[in-house]
């Protein structure tokens, strides 16, 4: 058969609906300044979809360091990989300040945060390696593992029991093969909110030898009195090996970084293949990213005021009677039943009708008859903006439970 017909034939879970969906449903534009506030097809709504968690978008500060980072170096500098030419002190300034905030002793800069965590993976760990890994880990853990050319096994979600028969399971192989074991958990799982069980986990390094990696994309800057992230507020911070963070949610911008002991970082820096092969990470981003560490650090009013929206919007909706399912963090999922035809019936409902903007979650991603309705909480919404979604939710919920939305297709907008 022909690449180009079979791919034809098999567009894909998501893909097969592209005809119906894109441009509303999937890819859709919101325009504007990032805010709480955006339009969508020149319609106002309040937004719930953007991981802007402490309002630093359009913060006049961060706004005028990027401006002026921009105008100074433009994008195109430094040019190359940081190994052949691209190395600044600005870089390293990052790193060094990363370090200090996540209390690791050295920290590596990514390009971006799905493709450097699949290449730390695939650098870490060698064929006479396993990797134990949760099961509702981000895709692009699931890729890094899969980069892996030994055994890997997944424990069930936050099953401590299962992670132990898997380590059992695990240690018992590199007995036999010389190797060593690495675990990989989130810190705040973002889609569903909950919260990796990593004080558990910790504790049975007193009973398997395994180092830790911690993806905590949704955790660094909203978790932990400091906003360190999930280990912080666990306590267990120094028992984090690898501690990954992103830019692209707190910082509001782009890149990562991995945080680790010296000796393992200067390992990451000489045989990590994504970063070595590209491009180094362009000044205005790492200038911008020094000046919004500096802000969350000296501004634990972002978080302070994060968590006020959030925990008005969570239990202004349990009290409405919504299911947020076992969120811990600001990530807020609202699940309901129905099929895919009313899960966009309803959504449409709530853009056009409400002007409410969040993301819709339906199968594959959840299973059948389920629709998951996530909502990111900022520290630039307002009570109103709470008020009139828990308001809006209410209505489309009596709709939905009396049949309003019922349909075999894909809504029409």
């Amino acid at each position: 058969m022909d690449l180009f017909e079979k791919i034809k034939n098999n567009m894909g879970p998501l893909g097969k609906h592209a005809n119906e969906a894109h441009g509303y449903f999937t890819f859709p534009k919101l325009e504007g300044s990032i805010a709480s506030k955006m339009t969508f097809r020149n319609k106002e709504v309040i937004t719930w979809s953007i991981n802007n968690y402490l309002g630093l978008s359009n913060h006049p500060e961060i706004r005028k360091a990027d401006e002026e980072a921009s105008k100074n170096w433009g994008l195109g500098t430094p040019m190359g990989s940081r190994m052949m030419s691209g190395d600044t002190k600005y870089h390293e300034e990052l790193e060094k300040n990363l370090s200090n905030f996540v209390q690791k002793e050295d920290t590596i800069l990514l390009n971006f945060g799905y493709q450097g965590i699949m290449s730390a993976i695939d650098a870490l760990v060698d064929r006479k390696d396993v990797i134990v890994y949760d099961s509702e880990s981000h895709a692009c853990i699931l890729d890094g593992v899969r980069l892996h050319m030994g055994k890997r096994y997944q424990f069930q979600h936050n099953d401590i029991k299962s992670l132990e028969k898997q380590l059992e399971r695990s240690v018992s192989i590199i007995k036999e093969t010389g190797g060593a074991i690495l675990v990989i958990t989130e810190g705040v799982f973002g889609m569903a909110g909950d919260l990796g069980k990593l004080k558990e986990i910790c504790d049975l390094k007193k009973k398997y030898p395994f180092r830790l990696m911690v993806d905590d994309a949704h955790g660094i800057g909203t978790m932990g009195e400091n906003g360190r992230g999930t280990g912080e507020h666990f306590g267990v911070q120094d028992e984090i090996d690898l501690y990954f963070g992103t830019f692209a949610k707190s910082f509001s911008s782009i890149g990562a970084f991995i945080s680790a002991e010296k000796d393992v970082i200067s390992f990451l820096r000489y045989n990590i293949r994504s970063q070595i092969f590209a491009k180094s990470l362009p000044m205005p981003i790492v200038i911008g990213a020094i000046k919004r560490l500096e802000m969350i650090e000296k501004n634990p009013s972002f978080k302070s005021r994060l968590w006020e929206i959030t925990n008005l919007l969570q239990n202004g909706l349990k009290e409405s009677g919504f299911n947020l399912g076992k969120t811990e963090s600001c990530v807020t999922p609202v699940f309901l039943e129905g099929g895919v035809g009313e899960a966009t019936n309803l959504t449409v409902d709530l853009r056009e009708n409400y002007g409410i903007f969040c993301s819709i979650v339906t199968y594959p991603v959840v299973p059948k008859g389920v629709i998951m309705l996530r909502l990111i909480p900022t520290a630039v919404h307002t009570e109103d903006d709470v008020e009139k979604t828990i308001d809006a939710f209410s209505k489309v919920k009596e709709k939905l439970f009396s049949g309003a939305y019922i349909s075999d297709k894909i809504a029409k907008h």
